[in-house]
């Protein structure tokens, strides 16, 4: 049996991130009797500290928070408790991985690294943190036995600044699907205020990269019904978009919901999945919508691209998203892809076939 440890994220039960969504459903019912895992959590974010969960083993870190400027010294120490008793690790992420030389020289089996959606290039960052997340990113590169990319753009990037392989692994998205009665699906809609194949719908954080403002201002000059599911109160400029927006009957600017039932039937019964993210890999979120069949106009840059292998619709700008939305739209494809591509079982096997 094969000793995995996987470290850099929260920790398990997910709460929200995609790191966090991909051990949770890699873990569990979709993992093979030849593995068994072990996820370091966050001992600050988690206060009722399980053993076991879904058949794995569960370790806390004290003292620091899984996110922000502790994810750093959270990763590192994660690390230094991985040094023996484990066949393969697995690190989410390159926010720890600046540590990865000296790590490499203490632990001497595989090391595999998951390096995101190159975060360095993120226009919210200052310059220390690019560069940081820059120099971090090579560090993983050079002493990781296996790169992890998420998307055929990042894979790219790897081969063209690095000049190095790397596995394509994706997401999956088939954990969103959930049997709820068509009547309280209605009892959903009538709570949100929207009706069935009459609106669309988008769920992302609320910044300037995922072109949030693009879509309330597309939305609001085409009259059309839009569920907007986000972090309307975490910064001023998703306090500003509201208070611009909120007001407009047609657009419902809906703080994060994390009830999976009303989820479910939001993204089941609308009209078309809008996805505005211009930066990373292949966005969990995007990979969730597929699923469910619905069609998707989504920002029109590579990665995007790449997760729906060029089968969904796409737009640059205001103008061309308003376009859009009047049109006729199959989603079909959508589904076909994600049930191809896109399912835990084969993410898991993926995975484990780097062990």
């Amino acid at each position: 049996m094969k000793q995995v440890a996987i470290v850099g994220i929260q920790g398990v039960p997910a709460k929200y991130g995609g790191f966090e969504t991909l051990v949770e459903n890699i873990i569990g019912d979709n993992c093979s009797p030849e593995v068994c895992y072990t996820v370091f959590c966050s001992g600050k974010d988690y206060t009722k500290r399980l053993d076991t969960y879904k058949s794995a083993q569960l370790k806390y870190i004290p003292l620091f928070h899984a996110n922000g400027v502790q994810s750093t010294p959270y990763d590192i120490l994660s690390m230094l408790k991985c040094l023996r008793g484990y066949d393969a690790v697995v690190i989410l992420g390159v926010s720890g991985c600046i540590f990865l030389p000296i790590f490499r020289l203490l632990y001497r089996k595989k090391i595999i690294v998951n390096i995101d959606g190159l975060e360095h290039k993120r226009a919210k960052w200052g310059k220390f943190t690019k560069w940081f997340l820059r120099t971090s990113e090579a560090m993983a590169v050079r002493f990781a036995d296996v790169i992890v990319a998420d998307n055929k753009g990042i894979q790219d990037y790897v081969m063209e600044t690095y000049g190095k392989k790397s596995e394509l692994i994706a997401y999956g998205g088939d954990h969103t699907q959930r049997e709820v009665s068509e009547e309280r699906q209605q009892e959903i809609l009538n709570k949100y205020g929207v009706k069935a194949n009459d609106y669309s719908i988008s769920v992302c954080r609320i910044e300037p990269e995922n072109n949030s403002h693009v879509l309330c201002d597309a939305f609001a000059k085409s009259g059309k019904n839009l569920v907007f599911v986000g972090n309307w109160n975490r910064s001023d400029y998703s306090r500003n978009l509201k208070k611009q927006y909120g007001s407009y009957r047609n657009i419902h600017l809906v703080d994060s919901v994390y009830d999976l039932d009303e989820l479910y039937a939001l993204r089941n019964q609308c009209e078309c999945y809008i996805h505005g993210h211009s930066a990373g890999g292949t966005n969990p979120s995007l990979v969730e919508a597929m699923s469910f069949g619905k069609p998707i106009i989504a920002f029109d840059v590579v990665y995007n691209r790449e997760t729906t292998e060029n089968k969904a619709y796409y737009f640059k700008d205001c103008k061309e998203l308003i376009k859009l939305l009047h049109e006729d739209k199959d989603g079909i494809p959508m589904k076909d892809i994600a049930q191809q591509r896109y399912t835990w079982k084969h993410i898991a096997m993926q995975y484990e076939a780097l062990y």
